[in-house]
């Protein structure tokens, strides 16, 4: 299946990066900890990929890949190429206008989203100036995005998943060098990262420039027009924009309660980065897999083709996202102990994240479930109906995050998040069935059941190595040795849920050898289409 293919390829390219990110994240651990300058810096690095989400991610997935293929489907390329041009200088045009706005006012608006802290003036005067330093990272970050949707309607996945590795690799430098410079002064340390944020935005955006004009798809920047087709995507785009940046939306309200209880943004953000890992590799994947194919397939009025689609998606994430949610719930501790439990990160810190992390691993299932019933809409190009659901959630967050702070704090923030994740996701795939865009066929019913069984054995098998290997894994051994189990276990418990499911009867052995090698016969649907619109024009000339 062509499908699962091109989600295992995105997949692995964003594991890469992520587990770049986790290195990051490691070395941000030892050098920053989870005190006041760490929050400092992971609030104001929320901002721009807030919107980064929001207008990139966000609305372009959800409106402009959708457009952009129908316009090849109907207009060729050249048509699809001037679209994407308006589209890119339009937008570059909007986040000039909102970069400058933000720069200006940026204390009054991080004052809006972090006013917890407001009680420390030196805290929130460098939460600012990080901020407006790294502010610029949308705007190379949205143009990178635009450009993926493009390569991505062409089924170029890998070099779109891949260019994110940039952040990491840059970040990770800079933090090196630093420590070799002796660099270690905190608030130092913070605003040298922020500036290499930035210049990883640059390099990303310039890598996939390059590609995507060798690949001659690249679109170029024209005067800014509100033609018909810009129209129509603004009008897709702005529910969009809320729709898809949903979980980020709720992510920054939950950081913003959290800046009112010492500690509770660090421990936040690094149980945050831990569930992101699936939600990534696996969510982001199948999205962007998905969206495309469900654009043609529902354009083709082909029902059977898109409920088929949507079923193997549902599949394949769970397949993924069930044993990532068991294993955080089972050895949540030893986890964020081996990764992170070193330099300013301690004991105390590894407890509460290890909390924080089981509660957003309840709602890791419906994460990326959002992920696989968003496409429904957009393939339709309804984003309205996600965006009311997405402001329904939203509301729904920040009232039961106030609430549950109120008792729990960052435990509670964490929770709330879940639930409002839990809620989309019913939200979607009942409107999806209402409406007769989905149903769960015999296989999904048949397989989901198998899926969560094998999670659950191999979460018991996993755990109870844990236990045995805890002399060895805690904080005081060597961390080549703490590694080396961590890996062993991740080991064990891949071999032991592939014999699970093979059991269970959800994936057999076969299955699992054939699973990223089959190819769906239209797998290929854009070069048929253009081939299809050539003979035409040759046909009307003869």
């Amino acid at each position: 299946m062509k499908f699962a293919k091109d989600a295992f390829t995105v997949g692995m390219m964003t594991m890469l990066s992520r587990i770049l990110g986790f290195v990051r994240d490691m070395l941000l651990a030892a050098v920053l900890g989870t005190g006041p300058i760490a929050g400092a810096f992971i609030v104001a690095f929320r901002i721009p990929n807030l919107f980064r989400r929001i207008f990139a991610e966000g609305a372009f997935n959800a409106a402009f890949v959708p457009l952009y293929n129908k316009k090849i489907e109907r207009d060729g390329e050249a048509a699809a190429t001037k679209f994407a041009s308006e589209a890119m200088s339009g937008l570059v045009l909007i986040l000039l206008i909102l970069t400058a706005l933000f720069e200006i006012f940026m204390p009054t608006f991080l004052g809006g989203i972090a006013w917890g802290f407001k009680a420390d003036a030196d805290k929130y005067a460098l939460a600012v100036e990080l901020a407006r330093i790294m502010f610029p990272y949308l705007m190379f970050l949205s143009i990178m995005a635009l450009i993926a949707g493009i390569l991505n309607s062409f089924q170029k996945f890998a070099i779109a998943a891949l260019v994110p590795v940039l952040l990491n690799v840059v970040v990770v430098s800079a933090i090196i060098i630093l420590v070799l410079l002796d660099i270690i002064e905190q608030e130092l340390v913070a605003r040298y990262l922020s500036y290499a944020v930035t210049f990883a935005g640059f390099l990303q955006v310039a890598a996939i420039w390059h590609y995507c004009k060798k690949q001659g798809h690249l679109p170029h920047f024209v005067r800014p027009t509100f033609n018909k087709d810009v129209k129509e995507l603004v009008k897709l785009g702005i529910p969009g924009m809320i729709a898809g940046g949903i979980t980020q939306i709720n992510i920054v309200i939950g950081t913003g309660i959290a800046t009112s209880y010492a500690g509770a943004v660090g421990y936040l953000y690094y149980a945050d980065r831990l569930y992101q890992l699936p939600l990534g590799v696996v969510g982001v994947a199948v999205g962007v897999v998905l969206l495309p194919s469900l654009s043609r397939a529902f354009a083709a009025h082909d029902k059977t083709e898109a409920n088929d689609l949507q079923n193997r998606a549902l599949e394949f994430s769970m397949m993924l996202t069930v044993p990532a949610m068991v294993a955080f719930l089972f050895i949540a501790e030893v986890v964020v102990s081996v990764l992170f439990e070193r330099g300013r990160f301690n004991a105390p810190a590894t407890v509460e994240t290890a909390i924080v992390l089981r509660a957003f691993a309840v709602g890791l299932p419906a994460f990326v479930a959002v992920k696989v019933f968003s496409p429904g809409f957009f393939a339709n190009q309804d984003t309205k109906t996600p965006m009311y659901y997405g402001i329904a959630t939203i509301i729904a967050n920040t009232v039961m995050a106030l609430i549950f702070a109120q008792y729990w704090q960052h435990v509670g923030i964490a929770i709330a998040t879940s639930i409002a994740a839990w809620m989309n996701f019913l939200l979607l795939a009942g409107t999806l069935y209402v409406r007769g865009h989905f149903k769960l066929d015999v296989k999904c019913i048949k397989t989901l059941p198998m899926i969560v069984i094998a999670s659950l054995l191999m979460g018991a098998c996993v755990y109870y190595s844990a236990v045995y290997l805890s002399p060895w894994l805690s904080a005081g051994n060597n961390d080549i040795l703490r590694g080396g189990l961590m890996f062993l276990l991740v080991v064990e418990g891949a071999l032991t849920y592939g014999l699970f499911l093979h059991y269970t009867g959800a994936l057999t052995f076969s299955e699992m050898k054939g699973f990223v090698k089959r190819k769906n016969k239209n797998s290929k649907p854009l070069e048929k289409a253009k081939n299809s619109s050539d003979n035409s024009s040759t046909d009307k000339k003869s």
